[in-house]
């Protein structure tokens, strides 16, 4: 029987720390993974719009073999500055790749869309993302805020705010699996128009609400309801996988590819033309378990499960702001139903 994390959170994988910058003015912010030690990477991406850093050096035939960070960023191709501000914090801390007496932190990043949320973004010449990435990494630790908070600070989906997911789970034999999820998806979260996460059958104790599914199931199940129906709002939903599970990096794009699964399982519909979906992978290797076949099976479904129960948990985490262009799950939930 699978079980969550003590925390719930990516950071119940050993050897990681999240840390968050908020900005309520801007409607935006940046997360930042921190690795303790070097962890081994891959990414996988299926959305067809992403905004991506490093993400070739993560590829197995590339050089490259662990990194110092993972960066998640609003404020769409802005937000690409923000792994600098990492890379700066990473570098005064006297992390990073060591070559011929230099060290280079390692920060592969990705981005969202969230510039139309109602946040003001007239910041002047120079955005603020790579200030918010610095401060985010200077306040990584093992507890960090889920919700409004980080880069899931102005996400939307197709029906509700988005918001920052975590979850953990603990397999049988002791590993550990964690996600990290800034969700803002042109699809939807929910069944039709019911509260019910379409990730319910995932769900660990109440989680986010402990609705499960809906009996029967409403006739508009199927029905395509995304944000591009009534005007092209943000989107994009990026996210972190990780285990203290021993990988090499083939094996760390596997547990991507294999997490892009919690997408499809927790939104509908997922992968479009105009997401970016990403998922980067990161192996801390703190686990002596040994996976044999069927323990790699169950990595990777568990890497799905997870990643559907951290999509759901950020967007049941939402609090509201006066300038929402969409209402939170708990509020409309709560009126509507």
């Amino acid at each position: 029987m699978w079980r969550t994390g003590s925390r719930n959170l990516i950071t119940d994988v050993a050897g990681l720390t999240v840390g968050n910058h908020t900005d309520g003015s801007v409607k935006s912010g940046v997360t930042a993974v921190l690795c303790e030690t070097p962890a081994t990477a891959g990414v996988q991406v299926l959305g067809g719009a992403p905004g991506t850093r490093e993400t070739d050096a993560l590829e197995p035939h590339n050089l490259v073999d662990g990194v110092d960070a993972i960066t998640l960023s609003g404020g769409s191709a802005f937000g690409i500055d923000a792994a600098a501000g990492v890379q700066a914090a990473l570098r005064e801390m006297g992390r990073g790749f060591e070559i011929l007496g230099f060290r280079v932190p390692i920060v592969p990043g990705a981005i969202l869309f969230d510039l139309p949320n109602g946040g003001d973004k007239d910041w002047g010449r120079f955005s603020p993302y790579r200030d918010f990435g610095f401060s985010a990494a200077m306040a990584a630790s093992q507890d960090f805020e889920i919700g409004t908070a980080g880069a899931g600070t102005g996400t939307t989906t197709a029906t509700f705010k988005g918001g920052l997911g975590s979850a953990s789970t603990v397999l049988e034999n002791g590993i550990t699996v964690g996600a990290l999820v800034a969700v803002n998806a042109v699809g939807s979260v929910t069944i039709g128009n019911t509260p019910h996460f379409w990730a319910a059958p995932f769900e660990i104790g109440d989680e986010f609400g402990g609705l499960g599914m809906p009996h029967p199931l409403p006739a508009d199940a199927s029905n395509v309801t995304t944000k591009m129906r009534t005007a092209a709002r943000g989107n994009t939903t990026i996210a972190v996988i990780a285990t203290d599970a021993r990988l090499d990096k083939p094996a760390a794009k596997r547990l991507a590819i294999s997490a892009h699964d919690g997408f499809a399982r927790a939104i509908w519909p997922a992968h479009t033309p105009v997401d970016g979906d990403l998922v980067f992978a990161l192996s801390t290797g703190r686990s002596e378990t040994v996976l044999d076949l069927d323990g790699v099976i169950d990595l990777n479904a568990a890497a799905a499960a997870t990643m559907a129960r951290a999509i759901a948990r950020g967007v049941f985490a939402a609090t509201p702001d006066e300038r929402d262009l969409f209402p939170t799950w708990a509020k409309q939930s709560v009126v509507g139903h």
